[in-house]
């Protein structure tokens, strides 16, 4: 499975190239605290993005897509972890107090399916025609959308149940992760389609 995270992001960097060089590791900080500052949660998204341009600047679109593959692949260890936890739980605890864990089971299921639609959906608008752009650029929100939605989803579920624990509390800071993660990728993806749109405005007056 990290295997194929992995792989994405190569291939999302690569597949568009690189638009310059940043010659120091500082300025690359300064490029990208420009680049975040549309992001709720910019301390987050300048370290997310900082190894991948530490060396080569990347333009809003990678960007925005190496965003959206990071938060998949919080995404996929978080599901692997809760899953973990739920066998656990279904072994040496009582139904009521497994609940709650089944539920982020789900809704996370749910989020890597959402958030996997939406990078394959997001590798489409480099390739397909322009026209098609708007129902591509529709189709990523709402499923970055949706993955917020399962975050809150989880996080209210364990804050209701009443229950503790340190796994629940484990579970709460890496679905936070997640979605903080998801909506700094739907804020960069926003930025680039902003800029996409105002640049064909130009050319097309």
């Amino acid at each position: 499975m990290a295997q194929i995270v992995y792989s994405l992001l190569f291939f999302t960097i690569m597949i568009f190239g690189f638009s310059g060089t940043v010659e120091s590791r500082s300025a690359a900080r300064v490029y990208l605290e420009a680049q975040c500052r549309t992001t709720l949660y910019r301390d987050l998204c300048v370290r997310t993005l900082l190894p991948y341009v530490s060396k080569d600047v990347l333009g809003p679109q990678q960007l925005a897509q190496v965003s959206l593959v990071v938060c998949l692949s919080k995404a996929r260890t978080t599901k692997e972890y809760v899953n973990m936890v739920a066998k656990h739980f279904n072994e040496t605890r009582s139904s009521r107090d497994n609940t709650a864990v089944e539920e982020c089971l789900r809704q996370i299921n749910y989020g890597v399916d959402q958030i996997t639609l939406a990078v394959k959906e997001f590798q489409k608008m480099g390739k397909d025609r322009e026209e098609n752009f708007v129902s591509h650029e529709g189709n990523v929100v709402s499923w970055i959308s949706a993955a917020l939605t399962n975050a809150d989803l989880c996080v209210d579920g364990l804050l209701g149940d009443g229950i503790g624990g340190r796994e629940k509390a484990t579970i709460k800071v890496k679905f936070m992760n997640v979605k903080q993660l998801a909506s700094n990728s739907l804020a960069m993806f926003n930025r680039f389609t902003s800029r996409h749109r105002a640049s064909h405005i130009v050319k097309n007056p």
